[in-house]
């Protein structure tokens, strides 16, 4: 049945990945269990994994023994964590109209998200649904583009990810909005073959919103480079994982929405 919460909820992200939710499964890196420890910590804790897509940092919490509650706002992203992870409780929901009691987590997490959000609405919703003394965690997998393969990749699909640096510190450093951001990076590699490295840049939002003439053109272009830049059939991809961390002030609770 649909709530008023369910109304609330951003279509343009939900659409733009739920296109490519298999492709996105297939092709994403996830993330090193050291990133997801400094995130989360040692002790079994209850997660919020906030947009959560297909479940890519889901599963690496879960591994990590955590009680994770994963939310996203694409149910076609949301139908591939549940197929592939059946024991997660997976829910329909956004960052800015979250479907969770107050106070019912330790941890929120967010995975190649959080610049998607509304923060002025988001915060307070975090804010809600972490029990005190609870934080807020963000990871991005940047490539690392001191590599000149992966330098060229950007340059041929036209990159257009945030910068995490530019997002955390534009918007959630921002007066006092929450409390001290701590920051940690740490290293991480993928091995694709030529179909996995495709699969990687259809993926892309960027990407798919392109005409299809403009998309074969991009890919035509990847799938060159990888024929240059192969060895073996693969290409090792690396990744910066960029990691920050804060709490959030329990004033922003009780923020209306507007």
């Amino acid at each position: 049945m649909a709530t008023d919460r369910d109304a609330r909820l951003p279509r343009g992200r939900a659409g733009i990945f739920g296109e490519v939710a298999e492709v996105y499964e297939r092709s994403r890196p996830g993330y090193p269990p050291k990133a997801v420890t400094w995130l989360v910590g040692t002790t079994p804790r209850r997660v919020l994994d906030l947009g959560a897509g297909t479940g890519k940092l889901t599963r690496a919490l879960a591994a990590a023994g955590h009680d994770v509650v994963a939310v996203d706002p694409s149910p076609l992203m949301l139908s591939v964590l549940r197929r592939d992870l059946p024991d997660v409780d997976a829910r329909r929901g956004a960052a800015e109209a979250l479907p969770l009691a107050d106070a019912d987590v330790d941890v929120v997490v967010v995975g190649q998200a959080f610049h998607w959000f509304d923060q002025e609405r988001a915060l307070p919703e975090i804010a809600r649904v972490l029990r005190p003394g609870g934080r807020l965690g963000l990871v991005w997998n940047l490539r690392d583009e001191t590599v000149p393969w992966v330098a060229e990749l950007s340059r041929v699909i036209g990159s257009k990810d945030a910068f995490p640096e530019d997002v955390v510190g534009g918007r959630l450093r921002a007066g006092t909005r929450v409390g001290p951001v701590e920051a940690a990076r740490f290293g991480h590699t993928q091995r694709l073959d030529r179909e996995g490295l495709l699969a990687l840049v259809r993926s892309r939002s960027y990407v798919a919103e392109l005409p299809d003439g403009e998309r074969d053109a991009v890919l035509g272009a990847v799938d060159r480079l990888f024929t240059r830049r192969a060895d073996d059939g693969r290409l090792l991809l690396p990744y910066v994982t960029q990691c920050y961390r804060c709490a959030v002030p329990r004033q922003f609770a009780g923020r209306a929405h507007g």
